[in-house]
């Protein structure tokens, strides 16, 4: 619904007077997205989905509340974030990040050549092994504006900080990653 404000300005409002079906439209067009947010926050996906799913519940209830004409991605996905991490925290887990990210693809449309996929494999390899060095934080951060390309803006949003937050800290997160992926490299 990117490009489809109006749209989901209509949704939401349906929502809000109790249309599920209204709903339902909006949780099928963000469930992948807050599915891959709840992954980064909890750390793994045996509760990403589980996280989700009770952010969309959570959201649902909270929909009374929400402003009307203020952006829905970001609330939704601030409060499957919440959730993740509500989680996260009463397991008790830290286990390592498992991201997937975007297969190697050629403009066209074709598929890597076999050398090119190696290559794009050990990239992948590095940049998770890196990530998973970082502190949640850090790891947080740079996941949900790289890797899952949410604006500044819905950063902010979804990790409840200002802007100009979001900017220092992914700054910061960045020239650690850099360090973390200048030691990978450096490994004989």
């Amino acid at each position: 619904m990117e490009g489809r404000p109006g749209l989901e300005a209509d949704l939401v409002e349906r929502a809000r007077r109790g249309d599920v079906a209204a709903f339902e439209s909006l949780v099928r067009v963000h469930q992948e997205v807050a599915v891959r947010t709840a992954w980064v926050v909890s750390g793994g996906a045996d509760d990403a989905e589980d996280a989700a799913q009770e952010g969309f519940v959570k959201a649902f209830g909270a929909l009374p509340r929400f402003r009307a004409g203020a952006p829905f991605r970001p609330w939704l996905l601030t409060i499957v974030a919440n959730e993740a991490r509500n989680r996260r925290r009463s397991a008790g887990r830290r286990d390592a990040l498992a991201l997937r990210l975007s297969e190697d693809r050629r403009p066209d449309g074709a598929a890597p050549s076999p050398e090119s996929a190696v290559l794009a494999e050990e990239r992948r390899a590095t940049l998770l092994d890196g990530l998973a060095r970082l502190s949640d934080v850090d790891r947080e951060i740079v996941t949900l504006r790289y890797l899952l390309e949410l604006t500044e803006a819905e950063t902010a949003a979804a990790l409840d900080v200002p802007p100009g937050t979001v900017k220092s800290r992914l700054s910061r997160a960045l020239e650690r990653l850099r360090g973390e992926l200048a030691k990978l490299e450096s490994r004989p």
